[in-house]
């Protein structure tokens, strides 16, 4: 985490959040940070302005206007989504909260299944690339980082909201949902104060699709003593919904799926002299997943997990003469008892070491490694290397190497079902990635252009030899990926002017895999041909008269074995001091298209709603 304080008589007072512009967005990464503009990696942000501007209910639908990320979902709202990068798998990216990893050892289904609100954020970082250098294991692909806000002022705010596709069901009601999200912040000299709940309802948007879903979260940071500050966060959420056809389709028609999460962390910033940052952090997460394949009669295929992951940090940052380095120590431990997986547990320790220095002006080198024991899989080393060089002005060449691992998960290991049976002498994926690119950044423009090769052995994916045999995981393949990226932000203020404010973005990824199967009995793939192939995405926002706001929205995406699709979105509000009223229309044009298995995503949706604060 960042550290954010300066000393005062008796007690540290606490900064609050200054950084508007974009390029000079600190990227929260544990040991090292660096502005945005000085990153020699391919980091997107998504800032706090356009987090509140896109026409998006939940997290999964905000990640999904980002390049290079995949959002897969199978229900209305973010119910259930499956997020990869750059043509990976939904379990070889790392997702995590101010940079507590919420991964979920029992299936990466799961991982989306977070505390947070979009009110709650401040803005969303995403590393595109092998990053286990930076955060360890299960970041092969890369990894997301939602950094949440910290409380500006006392006060209230809330949003309430709902919606409908005006179609109706095979009962004759018509499809609807509602939601009210509220927040209270209190702020003194000391501390800082941030509490969210909400709740999200609606009978869905086709049979057996109804979802509700509860959040609250809590976030707090206190000064402690003269430099220091502690940092505490806590959530819980409870998201129940009708899975028709979300794994084993046709014959879960009548599925429903609980998903109840609840985490915790508490982290101390220590400022030991001048150069010397020191960052213990422990977190704990509990999972309990309770699903039944037909619900009318729920003894019958009933699966319930309970997974509890523990997780200490120290993480340092020492600044000296000849660099800063980055030390870390990580101890993990990952525990499930399951009526479908079994009691199984697993240990992990690792160590980061990092370094960072200027050997000539404008030119900047970062390098480490991250070495990891498993208790099931041993010792694993992963090194990474990147550079940049300001060549003229705001222009930058960068360039990078990195590694990463993916450890399989419970469900990839002992799941046992009629139409999907586990492997436990699966491997763990390992990955090699090169990349290199210009960047450009100033106050108003923004500006990424790169290319990268991965490679990732070992691959893990549910294949089969005939179409009557069940699913299993097997190391069936290495995967190379040739990938062209590129992303670029205008904004531009307009004082005084009909048109206040504009922001435009346009986003395009190509990725080029190709598969050596290194096992002869893998003829059907579940995941491997459902990556990506080519994502393009713009947004257009502006202000009107300092009262009005209008986001427009694209986004094409085309599959390696489904039909390409684009949908499009738009929001409008009116705006006051103290309230707003707005309107979002969700894929307009009512495309019928898939992102995962055989669920259809619904059509056109509309919202209107009203926020408030005092």
């Amino acid at each position: 985490m960042v550290f954010s304080a300066r000393a005062q008589q008796g007690r540290v007072k606490l900064n609050k959040d200054t950084v508007n512009k974009l390029n000079e967005v600190v990227v929260k990464e544990n040991r090292l940070q660096l502005p945005f503009s000085k990153q020699n990696r391919n980091i997107w942000i998504m800032d706090r302005e356009k987090v509140l501007g896109l026409p998006a209910r939940s997290v999964a639908e905000l990640l999904s206007y980002i390049s290079g990320v995949d959002v897969r979902q199978r229900g209305p709202g973010g119910v259930q989504a499956d997020i990869s990068i750059d043509g990976g798998t939904f379990d070889q990216s790392l997702v995590l909260i101010n940079g507590f990893k919420v991964s979920d050892p029992q299936t990466g289904h799961n991982m989306m299944n977070l505390p947070i609100s979009i009110n709650d954020i401040d803005h969303i970082e995403v590393l595109r690339g092998s990053a286990s250098r930076v955060y360890g294991i299960n970041a092969l692909t890369g990894a997301i980082n939602i950094v949440t806000r910290n409380a500006q002022q006392t006060g209230l705010s809330a949003n309430v909201f709902a919606g409908s596709s005006f179609k109706d069901n095979i009962s004759g009601d018509t499809y609807y949902n509602y939601g009210l999200q509220a927040t209270g912040n209190l702020v003194s000299k000391t501390a800082q104060h941030l509490f969210s709940a909400s709740q999200e309802a609606g009978n869905g948007y086709r049979y057996n699709t109804a979802f509700n879903n509860q959040k609250v979260y809590y976030q707090g940071k206190f000064a402690a003593g003269k430099t220091d500050v502690i940092d505490v966060l806590a959530g819980y959420t409870h998201n129940n919904f009708g899975a028709n056809a979300f794994y084993s389709a046709p014959g879960d028609k009548e599925a429903e799926e609980t998903v109840k999460t609840a985490l915790a962390s508490v982290s101390y910033t220590a400022k030991l002299g001048q150069n010397w940052i020191m960052v213990p952090r422990i977190s704990f997460r509990n999972n309990t997943d309770d699903y039944l394949y037909i619900k009318q009669t729920p003894d019958k295929f009933h699966n319930h997990h309970q997974t509890n992951v523990f997780d200490a940090e120290l993480n340092n940052n020492i600044q000296t003469d000849i660099g800063v380095f980055g030390l870390g120590l990580e101890a993990r431990s990952e525990r499930i008892n399951s009526t479908n997986l079994g009691k199984r547990n697993r240990n992990n320790a690792g160590l980061f070491a990092e370094y960072k220095f200027e050997p000539l002006i404008h030119l900047q080198i970062n390098l480490g490694a991250y070495i990891n024991y498993n208790s099931d899989y041993g010792w694993q080393s992963f090194p990474g290397l990147d550079l940049g060089y300001n060549f003229y002005g705001n222009w930058r060449v960068f360039a990078n190497v990195g590694t990463g691992q993916r450890l399989p998960t419970y469900t990839d290991l002992y799941y046992k079902g009629p139409t999907n049976i586990g492997n436990d002498q699966l491997k763990p994926e390992k990955s090699r990635y090169a990349e290199a690119g210009v960047k450009f950044n100033n106050e108003n423009f923004t500006m990424n252009a790169s290319y990268f090769v991965r490679r990732i052995d070992n691959f893990i994916d549910w294949v089969k030899n005939i179409q009557t045999d069940p699913w299993q995981p097997q190391n069936f393949s290495r995967v190379n990926t040739n990938g062209l990226t590129f992303s670029t932000d205008y904004t531009r203020k307009l004082e005084g002017q009909v048109l206040n404010h504009i922001r435009i973005g346009i986003a395009y990824t190509n990725l080029d895999p190709s598969f050596k199967k290194t096992s002869a009995t893998a003829n059907f793939s579940r995941y491997a041909l459902e990556s990506l192939r080519n994502q393009l995405s713009s947004t257009i926002s502006g202000e009107f008269y300092q009262l009005f706001s209008l986001t427009l929205t694209s986004r094409y995406n085309e599959r390696i074995n489904y039909k390409d699709y684009m949908t499009m979105d738009a929001r409008i509000a009116f705006k006051q001091k103290h309230y707003s009223l707005y309107a979002e229309g969700a894929n307009l044009f009512n495309i019928q298209y898939i992102e995962a298995g055989a669920v259809p995503m619904p059509g056109s949706w509309f919202t209107t709603g009203l926020k408030t604060s005092f």
